[in-house]
């Protein structure tokens, strides 16, 4: 049986990539830095809480508020639910397993973004980013998730995220990591701690209904 599911939001149910990329690149042309390519900023993202510090360095505060500013202009016009998505939440939903969102997007934009996408009664719980909490992959944010639902951390309860930091945090929690491969390919993940990789979500929720 499924225990409960945490789920990453950007790359692993929706593209919101497109918005993080430009607001990115803008912030390092203007602070004289070289631009990455969509792929490499999908890598460093993924790989955790850090990212904006290995940037910018002794910059970070004032890089941070200024790539925000460019990204909020227009992200939550710019967000594209990947294929799967919606028809997994819908069965976790329909198979009454707890089903939380664990991002490292701040809270205030996650649950933005999941009121656009109407997706909010689908999930019991929402863990983003605020001034308090560490992110991913440190494992607070998922045993949060966990408690919030009112379930405790085991083998039985699955982290899904497309990235090195979702998985070293699903096993610091505890929990199961199951990878998705985009920016990662399954080595990657599976070198981190991940239990099982997918190519997609319909794979994720094929996997899901053999086991439960």
């Amino acid at each position: 049986m499924i225990d409960g599911v945490l789920l990453d939001m950007d790359g692993t149910l929706v593209d919101a990539f497109p918005p993080i990329i430009r607001a990115l690149n803008q912030t390092f042309s203007e602070y004289g830095l070289a631009q990455m390519s969509a792929h490499d900023i999908k890598r460093h993202t993924g790989r955790g809480d850090c990212s904006m510090t290995a940037l910018f360095g002794a910059q970070k505060a004032e890089a941070t508020r200024r790539f925000l500013e460019i990204h909020d202009e227009d992200y939550l016009q710019r967000i594209t639910p990947l294929e799967g998505a919606e028809a997994l939440l819908l069965w976790l939903k329909n198979m009454h397993i707890p089903c939380a969102i664990v991002t490292s997007k701040s809270q205030e934009r996650a649950e933005a973004q999941l009121n656009i996408l109407g997706w909010s009664h689908l999930l019991q719980a929402v863990v983003g980013k605020t001034a308090e909490r560490v992110g991913k992959p440190d494992p607070a944010p998922l045993l949060l998730a966990c408690d919030m639902l009112s379930i405790k951390p085991a083998e039985t309860i699955f982290m899904l995220g497309d990235g090195v930091a979702d998985m070293k945090g699903a096993k610091r929690a505890g929990c199961s990591a199951l990878g998705l491969c985009d920016a990662f390919s399954a080595e990657e993940l599976t070198q981190v701690g991940a239990d099982h990789c997918f190519n997609s979500l319909t794979e994720v929720n094929i996997w899901l209904k053999k086991i439960h």
